[in-house]
């Protein structure tokens, strides 16, 4: 008969141990961003890799996803891709779910704002090309990563907002529409996915980027930088989960 030996079976313990923490370590988190090429979505791709993520960006600059490939290390990927075109979209996610999988973080950043001025002021056209990528775009990334997402059981999707997707101001008529729309779609969403999946509406807070100050003028130098509000909102988005499936979060200190 064997004996029962407690430091063997401890020791077992440990290597089974060990070899979980050794597996969970050699995945890395994989976070799919849209408009990388400047502001906070650029400064989100550099803090990610920074962080040790893989990263797999895109954005509509040529020159910006230029930049970003020369920077980044071998493991990133960066593609010219608008994200108002669902079959721009559809390629591009297809050739990301076959390199790297699902991803753990899908962030929809990719954004425009219209020229102040009055809703009435506001062309046909500059209306359709703000809504084609603030919403339908969310939509195309969503509609193409989500469901292998929901086939592994988990992964969050983060939305973008802004204090003007649950708040008003005049001459931003259009943006404001396309943020509240974001946010009943996220949460809407949100209530779709199933469990382990999870859905946020993200306010980024008040950022010096071009987009603030195409509406602040030089009263957006007085706000954080991208790099600056990157510090603090990376590791507030590497610490989100299923648990927070449909709140409406805003990254904090901004």
């Amino acid at each position: 008969m064997q004996c029962y030996d407690p430091h063997t079976s401890e020791t077992a313990v440990d290597s089974r141990r060990i070899e979980r923490l050794r597996k969970k370590a050699e995945k890395m988190t994989t976070v799919v961003i849209t408009g990388v090429s400047r502001g906070i979505g650029r400064a989100m791709a550099m803090r990610f890799a920074a962080s040790g993520c893989t990263v797999c960006g895109c954005a509509r600059s040529v020159r910006g996803i230029d930049e970003l490939r020369k920077r980044s290390g071998p493991q990133h990927r960066f593609d010219v891709v608008d994200v108002s075109s669902d079959s721009e979209v559809t390629s591009w996610a297809g050739r990301i779910l076959e390199q790297y999988g699902a991803p753990d973080f899908l962030i929809n950043n990719a954004a425009t704002i219209n020229a102040n001025a009055p809703l009435w002021e506001i062309t046909a056209e500059e209306f359709d090309q703000l809504t084609a990528v603030n919403i339908n775009g969310t939509a195309n990334t969503i509609r193409h990563f989500v469901p292998a997402m929901v086939e592994r059981s988990s992964g969050v999707v983060i939305n973008l907002s802004s204090g003007w997707g649950r708040s008003v101001s005049p001459d931003v008529a259009p943006y404001c529409a396309s943020k509240w729309g974001i946010e009943g779609l996220t949460r809407a969403l949100a209530a779709d996915l199933p469990t382990g999946v999870a859905a946020i509406p993200l306010n980024p807070g008040i950022i010096n980027t071009d987009m603030l100050q195409s509406c602040f003028g030089t009263g957006a130098d007085s706000y954080p930088s991208p790099d600056e509000w990157a510090e603090q909102a990376v590791p507030f988005i590497l610490a989100m989960s299923s648990q927070d499936n449909g709140q409406p979060l805003t990254v904090p200190g901004m």
